[in-house]
């Protein structure tokens, strides 16, 4: 099969808009993490825990709210226009419902963190933390379920611009509450929360004004003027939204539980870990961006019913992740020192962070070409099965071999990262095979 220029551009240009947007709002944690980091390697360990539970739990409803864009697409690819704001509505209610499911579950779920066996430090600073940002769900579906309804119509620049433009929120919020300005009172980590909430209900509200009020969207109908309740596109939501939530939860919850293994290990190994993980977390926003990109031209290649162009917008995302991400190993390799001292001055934090980076670039091109296998067989609608092969290597394989490696061999930190690697490898080689055999059969 031979992939061409133009859709290695199509998907260029339908992806940058989309990593501008998933690095801006991966800024937000980077901000926080930096200016918590300010106050002390406690609370920064403390977001470390806080941060993993809160994305266990969000990955679910993001994965639901996934399910719009290839629908959207390939309505839109067929020319069906008027059921783009159909499944708009619908998913609209698929989502809020599960926003306030999320957010009862996180609130009462936080008290957990006393029973996790971490630094002693770090308890109470953990639970008010997660209880602050369980809040956050609510204009965090919001936003998702019209976000990509607009990329479900390659639409991608107004949640790039609106979530470019929360991060001065979200750094002014942080000066504000964090460190105690204007008058308010220094709430410390906590404050985080505060800002992180501020910024994610302006995202939401800004959002769903543009896309109701442009004339861009119009054709494809964004009102709230329901005629029903549509329990067969709902449905078909939950079909694609819910294996999809499952896939992302097995990836990340992977990562949280090595987040709390590696809190027995000390408040200094968990800080190093939350930096070397916030690091990897920008470039796979990158990974994100190109599989939405190709997760829209997959579905609206459905729409047309043409085999080639499914497999060629497929196989060039998997390229252009591999190469990008290939990149950005070099860029760990090379300021792995450097990169952690931005966050802290913590010398010995800053080593042990230096370590993890050398592996975090090992599994760079295997963790981007994972993330658009996942986007290009969702685009297909096959979802089952890559949900199996997120389980099997993450929680049969990585974090088991993680643990083994981190306490039975001593390699401590290190060896749990190894661990994880495994499973991006496993996940990244099984998936790619699975999107080649699968996009032969389409129709």
């Amino acid at each position: 099969m031979e992939i061409h220029r133009k859709d290695i551009k199509q998907t260029i240009n339908l992806a940058t808009p989309i990593i501008i947007g998933q690095l801006g709002h991966m800024m937000m944690g980077v901000v926080d993490s930096v200016m918590v980091g300010k106050i002390g390697a406690a609370p920064l360990a403390a977001a470390a825990i806080s941060n993993g539970i809160f994305i266990i739990i969000l990955i679910l409803g993001y994965g639901i709210s996934m399910a719009i864009s290839p629908l959207v697409a390939k309505h839109h690819g067929a020319k069906e226009y008027k059921k783009c704001g159909v499944i708009l509505r619908q998913g609209l209610i698929v989502n809020t419902t599960t926003a306030l499911f999320l957010f009862a579950a996180l609130f009462f779920v936080s008290d957990i963190i006393a029973y996790l066996n971490q630094p002693q430090e770090i308890i109470e600073q953990a639970i008010k933390y997660t209880k602050t940002l369980a809040w956050s769900m609510i204009p965090v579906m919001l936003f998702q379920t019209y976000r990509q309804y607009a990329e479900g119509l390659s639409i991608m620049r107004p949640a790039m611009v609106v979530t470019l433009t929360a991060n001065i929120i979200n750094v002014f919020a942080n000066w504000v509450f964090i460190f105690g300005n204007l008058g308010m009172p220094a709430f410390g980590l906590v404050g985080a929360g505060i800002a992180t909430f501020s910024s994610r209900v302006y995202m939401a509200i800004a959002l769903i004004w543009f896309i109701t009020s442009s004339k861009q969207f119009k054709p494809f109908d964004p009102t709230l003027h329901y005629k029903k309740i549509d329990w067969s596109i709902m449905k078909k939501i939950l079909q694609i939204g819910l294996p999809s939530g499952f896939q992302y939860f097995f990836e990340v919850s992977a990562f949280a539980g090595s987040s709390i293994i590696i809190g027995w290990m000390g408040t200094n190994a968990l800080a190093a870990h939350q930096i070397a993980l916030n690091l990897a977390s920008i470039t796979y926003m990158v990974a994100l961006g190109i599989s939405a990109a190709a997760t829209v031209r997959v579905s609206n290649a459905v729409g047309l019913k043409s085999k080639e162009k499914i497999r060629n917008a497929g196989f060039s995302a998997l390229l252009m992740a591999a190469s990008s991400m290939g990149f950005f190993a070099i860029i760990f390799v090379t300021f792995k020192t450097i990169l952690p001292s931005f966050y802290i001055a913590d010398n010995a934090v800053i080593q042990i962070a230096s370590t993890l980076l050398i592996i975090a670039a090992f599994f760079q091109v295997f963790d981007g070409t994972q993330a658009v296998g996942l986007g290009i067989l969702r685009g297909i609608s096959d979802v089952k099965a890559p949900t199996v092969i997120t389980f099997l290597a993450y929680w049969v394989v990585g974090l088991p071999v993680g643990y083994i490696l981190g306490f039975n061999f001593d390699m401590g930190v290190q060896g749990v990262w190894i661990g994880l690697s495994i499973a991006l490898a496993i996940s990244a080689i099984l998936l790619s095979l699975r999107f080649n055999h699968r996009s032969k059969l389409q129709m």
